[in-house]
């Protein structure tokens, strides 16, 4: 049964070209999709219309049997930054879903403790943002989107921005807190490898449409997973997706062939002077 679905969607920005156009997206409930694609093809443009952010120009976007028309409480949004409240401390920032509906509750403020002592965060509680690292910001922003334990997860490349080992370990975390939860996830990456260890689907975006949809057979995700065979197959799938094959060099070509070959891009032309 589908959580999500996105039916022909149109959404074009005053002055310009359709960013996205004739989309169709269908996620599960409990599913975990990441959407790739090239930077400009459409991508975040999707998770807004998904979250009712912006609305379509044509299409429609159906959210639990029902036309999405505007953002709810079921449904939780983490951005590339973390755009936490810096006059808020850590706590008051989880907190903030609620806050805006009601004074937190001695409950909700334990729940948030909570949230906050599975990321790693429990003895910053009362720090403010500014004495936090980026990816301890990320945490923060990570247990506000899930505080209200919202049906549909968006997030839009929220660990582009940090080191490898601390990406990792967000990964890690969202995995476990959504599967806790049992919450349907749509995550916009760059990165294929993010997309593979995190997602069991793979949506291809290209020219504002998505044009393939990739099933990840892999088992439960450990530290493992990335450094298998089956993990390694699941990323030259993408690539290939992607129309991202590496032009072969034969062994036997020169020096001179072998440089040629990489200074040209793969229409012939000179790309490096």
């Amino acid at each position: 049964m589908s959580l999500l679905s996105l039916r022909g969607v149109r959404f074009a920005f005053p002055g310009w070209p359709p960013t996205v156009e004739g989309a169709d997206l269908e996620v599960a409930q409990g599913a975990f999709h990441c959407l790739v694609g090239r930077s400009g093809c459409g991508k975040t443009t999707l998770l807004k219309l998904a979250a009712g952010l912006l609305h379509p120009d044509a299409g429609e976007v159906v959210f639990r049997g029902r036309r999405r028309d505007a953002i709810g409480t079921d449904i939780g949004f983490v951005f590339q930054s973390p755009n936490l409240l810096e006059w808020q401390r850590v706590i008051d920032n989880v907190l903030l879903p609620v806050s805006l509906h009601h004074r937190p509750t001695a409950e909700e403020t334990a729940q948030a403790l909570q949230w906050l002592e599975q990321l790693g965060l429990a003895a910053h509680a009362r720090k403010y943002p500014r004495q936090l690292s980026g990816g301890q910001q990320s945490r923060v922003a990570l247990a506000r989107a899930l505080i209200l334990r919202p049906a549909l997860l968006l997030l839009d490349e929220p660990f582009a921005a940090l080191d490898a080992i601390t990406r990792e370990e967000l990964q890690r975390d969202l995995l476990q807190m959504c599967g806790t939860l049992g919450t349907t996830v749509l995550f916009v990456t760059h990165d294929i490898a993010e997309a593979v260890y995190l997602a069991d689907r793979i949506d291809v975006v290209e020219g504002g449409r998505i044009v393939q949809e990739i099933a990840v057979g892999l088992p439960q995700r450990t530290p493992a997973t990335r450094t298998s065979a089956a993990f390694a197959q699941a990323c030259a799938g993408v690539r290939a997706a992607l129309h991202l094959e590496e032009p072969v060099i034969p062994a036997q070509a020169g020096i001179q062939d072998a440089l040629g070959a990489r200074l040209r891009g793969h229409d012939g032309r000179r790309v490096v002077q």
